[in-house]
């Protein structure tokens, strides 16, 4: 999952479907499967487990291609 832009995560920001990190660009790249009380449900590539990390762990989020895409 190389070439991915990150932006700073704000705890509230997260939802199913991000794409996070604890580190900008670092490893595990994790995808949120479930958000429910200050806590992410994670899977991290093709793993069938899913680890739950407290949201305040999370400080990178995935921006998404409109954010950073060069203007015209």
């Amino acid at each position: 999952m190389g070439g991915l832009d990150w932006v700073l995560l704000a705890k509230d920001a997260v939802a199913v479907g991000d794409m996070v990190s604890a580190d900008a660009g670092g490893m595990p790249i994790y995808r949120v499967v479930a958000v429910a009380d200050g806590k992410a449900w994670l899977q991290a590539g093709q793993r069938p487990t899913v680890e739950i990390l407290p949201l305040d762990r999370l400080l990178w989020k995935a921006a998404p291609p409109s954010a950073t895409a060069p203007k015209r």
